[in-house]
């Protein structure tokens, strides 16, 4: 497998920085991250520094991981492992003569890029917290956890009521989207179809769907999550063009106690090998975003620890 490092650039204004692929070459005329292959002895940073400074003729200042996955063409297989570029010193340029265009996040085009890419647009769009919302408590107000002098973007929001009847669900979502109309692009409803549908918003699967479903289940443009609870179920949302899911339980939790936790040394051997973003979930918090994040997730999820008791 060919490691490869690829770096994300975002202007003043959130662009993000793409480079088309010279002719001739694999992909050839896809837009794709700045970036290129480990060479043996590097780590993943080096090779940024390295890479970016030939392409680009920036130097790295700050880098942080984003995502790792691995991918499978038919001529290669590769790892991107995709960092978050926070600081550099310099004007990108096009050293090697490939195209470059800054591009914002919602305009970006995933059918010109590579495959492997399409999983880190997911990434850059999705928030560190998925908050899922009480079973006993209907459609309560989630709160955004974290330092309060540091901007995080609104968290995803799972209504998750298994005791409700369809029509509950229903009025419960058309009120707090009267409330909030912004609400529609960062809520999931849990495992019904039809009625995320009907109402225009996301949809969290359970695992055993990934099982009976042979199609993505609502078109690109809202999100489609997973609930997977081992490496066999994460390859399977995968398949199905699931953006992102939940792998669970990390740790011991009062909702499923006869459940097995992972553990995060195995959580992050899951991890390492599947191809999209996952969020940690099971006796998590946000205290333990960083935690997380070394384990290679996308970010925790939860229910309590994300519920407002105001």
């Amino acid at each position: 497998m060919i490691e490869v490092a690829a770096g994300i650039l975002a202007d003043a204004q959130g662009r993000v920085l793409l480079m088309q692929r010279l002719p001739g070459r694999h992909l050839a005329g896809l837009w794709e991250f700045p970036g290129g292959k480990i060479e043996p002895g590097e780590t993943v940073e080096q090779a940024l520094i390295r890479e970016l400074d030939e392409e680009l003729g920036v130097e790295v200042l700050a880098a942080e991981p984003l995502i790792a996955l691995p991918w499978r063409y038919p001529e290669k297989s590769v790892r991107l492992h995709a960092w978050r570029v926070t600081a550099w010193r310099g004007e990108p340029r096009a050293r090697e003569g490939h195209p470059l265009r800054w591009t914002a996040l919602r305009d970006m085009d995933v059918a010109g890029m590579p495959p492997a890419d399409v999983p880190i647009v997911t990434a850059l769009r999705l928030p560190p917290y998925y908050a899922v919302s009480a079973p006993d408590g209907g459609l309560p107000g989630f709160v955004c956890p974290g330092d309060a002098d540091v901007a995080q973007p609104d968290p995803l929001l799972q209504v998750r009521m298994p005791e409700a009847s369809r029509d509950e669900i229903r009025r419960a979502v058309q009120r707090a989207l009267v409330a909030d109309p912004s609400l529609g692009e960062r809520l999931l409803i849990n495992h019904d179809i039809g009625l995320a549908r009907e109402l225009g918003v996301g949809l969290h699967l359970k695992a055993a769907q990934l099982r009976e479903l042979r199609e993505r289940p609502l078109a690109r443009g809202a999100w489609v999550a997973a609930s997977c609870h081992d490496a066999g179920e994460l390859e399977l949302a995968a398949r199905l063009g699931v953006d992102f899911a939940t792998l669970s339980p990390v740790c011991a939790t009062a909702s499923h106690p006869d459940a097995v936790p992972l553990g995060w040394e195995q959580f992050a051997h899951v991890v390492a090998d599947a191809r999209l973003p996952v969020y940690a979930l099971g006796g998590v918090g946000p205290d333990d975003l960083d935690r997380a994040r070394a384990a290679g997730a996308q970010g925790v999820a939860g229910i309590r620890a994300f519920q407002s008791h105001s």
